[in-house]
């Protein structure tokens, strides 16, 4: 029973954010939608920082599926680059709000929530150990070329979700899907290759 009504502020949390973004989640908001007294997330949370902090411990776990799910698929380390890149920009488009807040120290301060921190560092074990096999180094070797692929597909998601170049980035979710394959593709091959 405890853990269903955890489960459920959490699940109202979530709904919050990815309808109203951050402003719309306060604790009043999680209880009703929750279905449960204004008190009751108190009795789960000390505060909105700590269900933040839970929201995106769950984050990094989706977004680590993603990671997962695009390199099951592919055995070229240039492609799986490419793959893992254009699977945080997908999560990104598909979790508008998860993504921003999982980004936003100001909001969560993951230093906080050791669970979350955790969750959130493992999450990047995946694609550094990816990046460093395509450039034929081991993944504590690979730390810039890490860095350089992850800004690359951040800043693609950060465009994307800011509306920036619509004609450019693409208006559908087609054509943008369409247009983070061809970016990542083309990054990754002219990246890697001039290793």
């Amino acid at each position: 029973m405890k853990d269903d009504v955890r489960s459920k502020i959490l699940d109202a949390g979530l709904t919050l954010l990815s309808e109203g973004g951050l402003q719309a989640l306060s604790m009043r908001a999680v209880a009703r939608i929750a279905g449960v007294s204004h008190q009751a997330p108190y009795h789960y949370f000390p505060d909105r920082e700590s269900i933040l902090a839970e929201i995106v411990k769950s984050g990094f776990e989706t977004l680590h599926q993603y990671e997962v799910r695009a390199v099951e698929a592919e055995q070229d380390p240039v492609k799986r680059t490419s793959e893992i890149g254009c699977a945080y920009v997908q999560f990104a488009l598909d979790h508008p709000a998860l993504f921003q807040l999982m980004f936003r120290r100001e909001m969560v301060d993951l230093d906080n929530f050791e669970e979350a921190h955790t969750t959130a560092i493992s999450t990047f074990e995946l694609p550094q150990s990816v990046i460093a096999a395509a450039h034929g180094k081991k993944p504590e070797d690979a730390l810039n070329e890490t860095i350089a692929c992850w800004s690359m597909a951040h800043g693609l998601a950060t465009l994307m979700l800011e509306g920036k170049m619509p004609e450019a980035l693409g208006e559908t979710r087609k054509e943008q899907d369409q247009r983070v394959r061809e970016v990542m593709a083309l990054y990754t091959s002219r990246f890697i290759a001039a290793r």
